[in-house]
């Protein structure tokens, strides 16, 4: 998908305020009690996920997150279907107080390489 450059710039952005798990590092963390949180749209999640997510669309990120997330210490992993919904959601996490939020290196796309 072409995206502009100024989304570009706000995602590319957001990858630099917050950590990312590599997809061949994601089982490891998850086993550790990450929580795993699908940003992406219903109709996504619902074709595809990632057994075990919680899914919360991008668009209502920060009406639901406190509601299904209330400690801000819990360890997330946000994950999209490649990098920039992932990155740009982990790092409004962050800006919401959560402490230990990581986003998917890849998205799904490149964790379904793996398995």
């Amino acid at each position: 998908m072409a995206y502009t450059k100024k989304f570009q710039n706000l995602a590319d952005e957001a990858r630099s305020r917050v950590k990312e798990v590599l997809p061949e590092d994601f089982d490891d963390v998850l086993a550790k009690g990450a929580i795993v949180l699908d940003i992406r749209d219903k109709e996504e999640h619902d074709a595809d996920h990632i057994e075990g997510s919680l899914n919360i669309s991008r668009g209502k990120l920060e009406m639901l997150v406190e509601s299904m997330i209330p400690d801000l210490d819990t360890s997330i992993i946000c994950y999209c279907n490649a990098f920039n919904r992932g990155a740009l959601s982990a790092d409004t996490l962050r800006s919401l107080g959560y402490s230990n939020v990581r986003f998917l290196a890849g998205g799904l796309n490149a964790y379904r390489k793996l398995v």
